[in-house]
């Protein structure tokens, strides 16, 4: 596929206007390869990532978290912050990044979520109109539901509230969706599932009397990277995409 083609579909998959302000998306790593035949896709672009892509071949990686969110003054091969991109660089491959506003968009993080999760009738919330407000196809108790959480989602969870209070609408947001909890229960969730949390965040949850699961920012947004691909490949099946085997960090398992 032309790489102004491929470019122009990963821009219909997830606009770069619903990206947030502080965010930095599209293309951050620049390639002068005129067709894209494999793509490495990853949630994170670490070192171990970036050096799969040269073994793989990639011409593209593509990612859900940018390599960069504050201004770099110089890239080295040793400095922790710029060798995954100076592997890139060095070796010709690009690098895509869909953050923000793919949580916002739609077949996006966040409704894929839900689709994991039996959540239905999900809409959109907020300002921003990321997070998902959905039901249950029937009731559940809250902890039946964390634990089909956990389950679903291949994590280990942590949860706040009355495991046996009786929950239908649930509020989903991949990633860290703490600063969130009191939106969702202004919008009327009984529960929200989100990948990370602040303590005093839990608390104000309590407060509010909304039940919460925390089930980890990698487990939470992975989910999405794997249903991008036969989007594109609908395009032109001639690429060949790769989820990366080293994508996963020590930090996800916390």
């Amino acid at each position: 596929m032309r790489k102004e083609d491929f470019l122009t579909e990963l821009e219909a998959i997830a606009p770069k206007e619903l990206a947030l302000p502080f965010d930095n998306v599209g293309l951050l790593v620049g390639t002068t390869r005129g067709e894209i035949n494999r793509v490495l896709v990853a949630l994170d672009c670490t070192d171990a990532v970036a050096r799969e892509a040269v073994e793989f071949g990639a011409d593209m990686v593509l990612t859900h978290h940018p390599l960069f969110f504050t201004p770099i003054k110089r890239i080295l091969p040793d400095d922790p912050s710029t060798k995954a991109a100076f592997t890139l660089i060095r070796n010709d491959i690009g690098l895509y990044a869909m953050h923000t506003n793919l949580d916002a968009a739609d077949g996006g993080v966040n409704d894929v979520l839900c689709e994991r999760l039996g959540i239905v009738d999900q809409k959109a919330i907020g300002d921003e109109r990321i997070a998902r407000l959905g039901r249950l196809s029937r009731p559940q108790s809250f902890g039946e539901f964390a634990c089909g959480v956990e389950e679903k989602l291949d994590t280990r969870v942590k949860v706040c509230g009355d495991t046996n209070r009786e929950i239908v609408r649930v509020a989903v947001l991949g990633g860290s969706g703490g600063g969130d909890v009191r939106l969702v229960s202004d919008c009327g969730a009984d529960a929200f599932v989100t990948g990370e949390i602040k303590h005093s965040q839990a608390i104000e949850a309590a407060e509010l009397g909304l039940c919460v699961v925390s089930a980890g920012h990698y487990e939470t947004e992975k989910v999405v990277m794997s249903t991008i691909i036969p989007r594109l490949q609908k395009k032109d099946n001639n690429v060949k995409y790769k989820l990366a085997q080293y994508d996963k960090t020590s930090l996800a398992s916390l």
